[in-house]
């Protein structure tokens, strides 16, 4: 028979597995997302069908159908005029499995966690915590649909404002997932310095600061313009004339193609610095090996991440090479996370109702 410590064992890896394959999912949803948006399919489905536009079309009057749609938006008559239909099927393909996936990751956390919470294997505190995460995840759909109706009238592209609103919430669902699993590890507090702690949140807000840029200079296209490095517009820092020139001065910030991306320059040097600063700081301070090892790895991360926005950059934004851009920012918020949260360690409370989920 099976001996109750080890089956609460169990019950705390199955939920630990099933959390990571929903993160998983998430990433692959914002990849997918990715290169929706880099071969401009994104308004290639015109309409909201939470359920039945699951199926794709079956028969060639569907496909007609989807594609006379198509033809009603101005992104059709402005860029794509005279497309065939086998050349919509391509872009139709890449929305519709972006939103199977979306519907698919509803299903994978929703039908799971019902049957651990009947199976009565998650603390109160922690049902709590996923069923926001589950409100997020429902709150994500309805965004997801309020970036794509932005384009499908006076525009022929999404916003970008709602196209980083997009993004950012998708991130924060899979940044609390991460969050979640490492507060479901019992182990003991590090004692670390203050400014370690503050230094590795401090890096977290900015990774999300940064994300939002990066969204904003793929809905401008920016990285498709001053496409040389270091310099942009012909040096390190362009006059305010040309980063400020639209009134108010502030919507240069979001709407200013060479603001939007000096502005994401400018930040990844920044998160750039302050990662080696850390790390330096972490090993300086003997701050515990698993402390160190995470922010070795969250610099090494940022320096490639940096190296791939130049060479992504330079070559105008390749679909590969910005998908892998991508990718490498998921990576790197899981690394400031992952430092944020070992750093912060658990509270005695916490580490309580860890045990008694761990029963």
């Amino acid at each position: 028979m099976t001996r109750p410590i080890e089956k609460k064992g169990f019950q705390l890896r199955a939920v630990r597995w099933w959390l990571v394959a929903v993160a998983l999912l998430i990433a692959a949803m914002v990849l997918v997302g990715g290169a929706t948006r880099l071969t401009e399919s994104g308004l290639s489905i015109v309409e909201w069908k939470p359920v039945t536009g699951t199926m794709p079309p079956l028969t060639q009057e569907e496909w007609s159908q989807a594609f006379e749609g198509y033809k009603k938006i101005p992104q059709y008559s402005e860029m794509n005029a005279g497309m065939t239909l086998d050349q919509f099927k391509t872009i139709f393909w890449w929305e519709w499995s972006h939103r199977l996936l979306g519907r698919f990751i509803g299903v994978a956390f929703l039908l799971p966690f019902l049957w651990f919470m009947w199976r009565g294997m998650l603390p109160s505190d922690l049902k709590r915590r996923l069923w926001l995460i589950f409100g997020l995840g429902g709150l994500q759909g309805a965004v997801g649909w309020w970036m794509v109706a932005s384009g499908l009238t006076k525009r022929i592209e999404v916003s970008q404002y709602r196209l980083a609103t997009h993004l950012v919430l998708a991130l924060l669902i899979f940044a609390a997932i991460v969050w979640t699993l490492r507060r479901l590890s019992d182990r003991p507090s590090l004692l670390s310095p203050m400014r370690l702690r503050v230094t590795s949140g401090v890096l977290v807000v900015l990774v999300f600061v940064q994300l939002y840029f990066g969204a904003l200079v793929a809905g401008l296209r920016a990285g498709k313009v001053f496409n040389t490095w270091p310099d942009i517009d012909g040096s390190f820092i362009p006059s305010s004339a040309r980063l400020f020139f639209e009134q108010p001065w502030w919507r240069n910030l979001f709407d200013n193609t060479l603001t939007v991306q000096f502005e994401h320059r400018m930040m990844a040097y920044t998160l750039f610095a302050i990662a080696i600063l850390h790390a330096i700081d972490a090993i300086v301070s003997r701050a515990g090996p698993a402390v160190v090892r995470g922010a070795l790895w969250l610099a090494a991360a940022m320096t490639l991440q940096a190296t791939l926005g130049i060479l992504t950059l330079l070559n105008e934004v390749p679909i590969l090479l910005g998908l892998v851009h991508q990718a490498v920012a998921i990576v790197v918020l899981t690394l400031a996370i992952v430092q944020a949260e070992r750093l912060m360690g658990s509270t005695a409370l916490e580490r309580q109702r860890l045990r008694v989920a761990a029963g």
